[in-house]
């Protein structure tokens, strides 16, 4: 698949978001100043303010904005380019008004092209379709919705007949393959369905979320509900947030519901697969637009809502993000998933007690699911609540029973719990355990290893495992710190100085690397460098019990070596 260039992208885009503005308001004004600070007003101040919204994904805004503008200047190209965009992303009704003085813009195309086919306007929708630019991204859904058209026309043979080369032969097969097999599900064809649906999943073993669940549910109604229970109760193991949408509560809704039932709904289904692809790739501008073309397609539709959701998260509009989320209906198959992300998004925006409510209900909600309680301790965890972290891990690690090796974290997480606080025998058999299951992870290696040298017990063993650690993460400056630690320990001054020195290089501003580093110099005479570490230290935010032991050894030195063995 090519994607377009940034050049072709500001083309395509007719002018994209991702514009910036140099003029900026003052705190708690939108509106653009001049370099003297005087508010710049008028239509020209409009479309400033609606440019720098437009960069900032602030679509109610820049909507606003450049709509304002345009009224004053209805004939300007750029001005009438960028209003389309910014209507189109708010989800305004202007978009469409907009889109028809638009001609070569190929969103403003895609949406009048998708306003005919909810007509019934099959044939200037197919034309519309077939001039749509042979170059970019648009042009891999060009056969998906012709076929979407034809169908809705009445012709589900030729329909079939344009995916069906597309789906035996090219390497976009399960995109096409998939909606032949949806069309022809929808024609009462389940022998084709079913073929067109095992193309789709061909040559991949962990399918993803939405292509598992509509395959399943054309595999039961093509008569194979063995494979298509399959098929969930592996999304329902996988361990994945998706689980908890593929539950056995769920399977019969989901086996049961065509979750594509008309030309538009295969509109909406192959505009998220695109936005979601293009996001991966970077181009989350295009992305936006093709979800939010969706979602006039399909309003309340759950994949495209996610998609949005994440996007805006990645451009830190969390509160947009979760406004997004909140318009998927409560009765949506994804509405488990939905909660956990307004969970994480609440935590961001410390909203920690609805967070944690929120958390609580969905582990009620689902007694046999891990995910819920995993969350809710991960987030206490962040939070240093550890012995609260250490009861959400309990109940997450007893709902999967037999850990098995891809159980390592939850092991890892609830063994820093414990350890953080006060528990640790108990923590040290949780990082054990996490190191049975999976031996060659860094971060268990480290902990573990780092914790023993902290406790001078098994140095040797905690040396062992600290050097296949810095193997496999060779430019962690944290894990060459444990090194550096443990060899300190262990009496090795030399090989101390050389890990704690690599490790201080990596990570500059760590407090903990640099008071280390200060006591190997301390302890080999180097007493002017020690006593630069330890100031250094004491500038990098320590935690406050370690800042007195700091501030104790700048005035006494480290104590075990005294002072007058360390002059040079």
């Amino acid at each position: 698949m090519q994607f377009p260039g940034p050049s072709q992208r500001l083309a395509l885009l007719a002018a994209a978001l991702l514009s910036a503005c140099a003029a900026s308001g003052a705190p708690g004004d939108r509106g653009p100043r001049s370099a003297n600070g005087t508010p710049i007003t008028g239509a020209f101040g409009a479309y400033l303010a609606g440019r720098f919204a437009s960069a900032e994904t602030d679509t109610e805004v820049a909507a606003d904005q450049l709509l304002t503008a345009l009224k004053a200047d209805p004939d300007q190209p750029e001005l009438l380019n960028r209003a389309f965009l910014a209507a189109l992303l708010d989800g305004r009704g202007e978009a469409q008004r907009l889109a028809r003085r638009l001609p070569d813009n190929p969103a403003a195309n895609l949406l009048l092209a998708g306003a005919d086919m909810q007509a019934g306007r099959w044939d200037r929708a197919e034309q519309r379709v077939r001039a749509m630019a042979r170059t970019g991204p648009v042009q891999v859904l060009q056969p998906t919705l012709l076929a979407w058209v034809q169908f809705g026309r009445g012709q589900p043979d030729q329909a079939l007949a344009t995916l069906r080369p597309l789906a035996e032969a090219n390497r976009l097969r399960a995109l096409n393959a998939l909606h032949a097999a949806l069309i022809a599900d929808i024609a009462g064809r389940p022998r084709e369905a079913e073929r067109f649906a095992r193309m789709a999943l061909a040559d991949q073993p962990q399918p993803p979320w939405r292509l598992a669940v509509l395959s399943a549910s054309v595999l039961n109604r093509a008569g194979k509900p063995a494979e298509a229970q399959r098929l969930l109760q592996q999304m329902a193991g996988s361990g994945e947030d998706a689980a908890l949408a593929a539950t056995e509560a769920h399977r019969r809704t989901l086996l049961a519901a065509r979750g594509v039932a008309s030309p538009a709904d295969g509109w909406a289904e192959a505009y998220t697969a695109l936005a979601g692809a293009l996001r991966g790739q970077g181009s989350s501008d295009f992305a936006l637009i093709l979800a939010q073309l969706a979602l006039r397609l399909r309003p309340g539709f759950g994949p495209a809502l996610v998609l949005v959701s994440d996007i805006l998260v990645d451009q830190s509009h969390e509160e947009q993000a979760l406004a997004a989320l909140g318009r998927v209906p409560a009765d949506d198959p994804l509405a488990p998933v939905i909660g956990l992300r307004r969970a994480a998004l609440l935590d961001k925006l410390d909203r920690m007690e609805e967070a944690t409510a929120l958390l609580r209900r969905l582990a009620e909600t689902y007694p046999t699911m891990p995910q819920p309680s995993a969350r809710l301790g991960d987030l206490l965890r962040r939070r240093s609540r550890f012995a609260e972290a250490a009861v959400a891990y309990d109940e997450a690690l007893a709902r999967i029973g037999q850990p098995g090796q891809g159980e390592w974290p939850l092991l890892y997480a609830r063994g820093i719990a414990r350890e953080r606080s006060g528990d640790w025998p108990r923590a040290e058999a949780d990082l054990l355990r996490a190191l049975e299951l999976s031996p060659e992870q860094p971060y268990v290696l480290n902990y573990l290893g780092y914790t023993w040298a902290e406790q001078g017990k098994n140095l040797d063993r905690a040396k062992a495992m600290l050097l296949r650690a810095t193997e496999l993460r060779p430019q962690d400056g944290n894990i060459a710190d444990s090194l550096g630690w443990v060899l300190f320990r262990l009496g090795d001054l030399p090989g101390a100085v050389t890990w704690l020195e690599k490790a201080v290089e990596l990570e500059p501003r760590n407090s903990v690397i640099n008071d280390h580093l200060g006591d190997a110099y301390w302890a080999t005479g180097r007493q002017r460098e020690a006593r630069f570490q330890w100031q250094r230290a004491a500038t990098l935010e320590p935690e406050p019990d370690e800042l007195v032991k700091i501030e104790a050894k700048l005035k006494d030195g480290l104590p075990g070596y005294p002072a007058s063995t360390a002059q040079r």
